[in-house]
């Protein structure tokens, strides 16, 4: 699976734009998405080649400049991240995870037979 790593709140937020967008990217692209910022082409390509050293893009050199695709899924990434939390706050215990999840309060029956249902699909007992 490979080593996980965390992705700041601006690295998160230019990921979520290139996942929407479904095809690769360029700095220059992301710039005009991310107007409002007022980032230099130089902090772009720097947050770029961040997520392409932790494994989350991929880039392509086109002429002059680079396109960046995923590396990693949407699905996969959030699989990876719940994954780490787990194991690296709760010693890897799914079950610690939920009673903190739950906060001891406990859970109504809906989300009850969720988990039920969700136990059994994943246990290949459904």
């Amino acid at each position: 699976m490979g080593a996980f790593y965390e992705l700041s709140q601006a690295e998160r937020e230019i990921m979520e734009v290139i996942w929407d967008r479904g095809e690769a990217v360029t700095a220059g692209e992301l710039l005009t998405v991310f107007a409002q910022r007022a980032w230099k082409a130089q902090t772009m390509s720097t947050f770029l080649s961040r997520l392409a050293d932790k494994g989350m893009l991929r880039g392509e050199r086109q002429g002059r400049c680079t396109r960046y695709q995923p590396a990693l899924s949407r699905e996969e990434y959030r699989r990876r991240r719940a994954r780490h939390v787990v194991d690296d706050l709760y010693g890897g215990s799914l079950s610690a995870f939920l009673s903190a999840l739950s906060g001891g309060q406990g859970l109504d029956r809906d989300e009850v037979e969720a988990l039920r249902v969700w136990f059994e699909e994943v246990s290949g007992d459904g």
